[in-house]
């Protein structure tokens, strides 16, 4: 096996849950409506850092599809599936779209707000020092 080189995102993301590799932007979803074995899914247009599955037929909630499997190109966890071909008409807006299910994926927002609220902070606090050191050295040159 050769090195594995990831692609990094910009903005709000999704990753892996088990090793946080980067999967999906949140502006790539299509729709939160979906449902899996395990709950919640999300089908995206686009999703990188994955490798896929033989393709194999499968009977879903919506019907007969061939679909290939995701796997986190990092780790190798199971995060959903990819829509290869949909037997019937009105499926077929899911051909070559993605699905991943809302347990196998972190969403990196949360991460990156607290990062900066953490830095936000930290600047305020020395603001509040360095307002404090300069109020004292000017205290001491008027009683000088």
């Amino acid at each position: 096996m050769g090195r594995v080189f990831l692609v990094d995102l910009d903005g709000r993301s999704y990753g892996c849950r088990y090793c946080n590799t980067p999967l999906a932007l949140a502006h790539n979803i299509l729709s939160r409506n979906f449902n899996c074995t395990q709950g919640r899914a999300y089908l995206f247009s686009k999703v990188v850092n994955i490798t896929l599955g033989p393709p194999v037929e499968r009977m879903m909630i919506s019907g007969l599809h061939t679909v290939e499997d995701i796997f986190c190109c990092s780790c190798g966890q199971l995060l959903g599936w990819k829509y290869v071909l949909a037997y019937e008409k009105n499926e077929t807006y899911k051909e070559g779209k993605f699905v991943l299910e809302r347990w196998t994926i972190v969403d990196n927002v949360e991460e990156e707000l607290e990062l900066n609220l953490d830095a936000q902070a930290g600047s305020q606090g020395s603001q509040a020092g360095s307002q404090a050191d300069s109020q004292a050295g000017s205290s001491d040159t008027e009683n000088a």
